[in-house]
């Protein structure tokens, strides 16, 4: 597939030592049924073979662009904003290294962002531990609510991996790259967008489908709060 110079979507991966899982979750991008996109894997000085796996989908598909690190950022916050600012794409959506879409998932959000002139969506997401328990229903269209300051200061609402939002608002916002920040990193930059007066729409459908993986970064919910 052939590279548009100038796509309508730029997906932005960071990736550490995701060598046996990133290969789903490129596969979950290429069959989207929007196809104007640009993927950047963003890798974060990865020890296995994930740059390597990239490369191979990126020979097969020139969408699909690998951006080495030279040092390691020791979170996504720093490689997130590297893909903003080298996406090219009028949008950007997020997706972490091991997640899964649904394949109508880029469509139905452009959509929403067409229909509604909004800047920041998002949608719901299913839990998942294998990839052989995901399927894939028939969606076409759906109902969404709003998600604001206060609902997301109470509870995150806004999956990262089910964002997709104006290149040029986050640019503005970026990611806080201070370790402190450190697995909290998106929630902070959801809610500095939700509190300058944007809204995010949520889309009622689980088009995300999030790993689950012993021993996350983001598993402890008492540290999550203090932070």
């Amino acid at each position: 597939v052939k590279n548009n110079p100038v796509p309508k979507i730029s997906i932005v991966t960071p990736s550490y030592n995701a060598e046996g899982l990133i290969g789903s979750t490129i596969e979950s991008v290429i069959r989207q049924g929007f196809s104007d996109w640009e993927m950047l894997v963003v890798d974060d000085c990865s020890s296995d073979g994930t740059r390597e796996v990239v490369s191979e989908w990126s020979e097969k598909d020139s969408r699909i662009r690998l951006i080495s690190l030279p040092e390691n950022f020791g979170g996504p916050a720093g490689p997130r904003n590297v893909g903003v600012r080298e996406a090219k794409g009028q949008y950007v959506a997020f997706l972490d290294a091991d997640d899964i879409w649904h394949p109508n998932k880029l469509a139905l959000q452009l959509q929403l962002i067409e229909k509604h002139g909004a800047d920041f969506v998002c949608s719901e997401m299913i839990d998942f531990i294998d990839d052989e328990e995901i399927i894939f229903p028939d969606f076409f269209e759906s109902d969404f609510s709003e998600v604001n300051f206060l609902q997301q200061s109470i509870r995150n609402r806004i999956p990262t991996s089910s964002v997709l939002a104006s290149r040029d608002l986050l640019l503005r916002k970026p990611f806080e790259e201070s370790i402190r920040y450190r697995a909290v990193e998106d929630n902070h930059c959801w809610l500095r967008i939700l509190d300058s007066g944007i809204p995010c729409l949520k889309l009622k459908l689980p088009l995300l489908n999030y790993r689950k993986v012993e021993g996350q970064i983001s598993g402890s919910k008492v540290e999550m709060a203090k932070k």
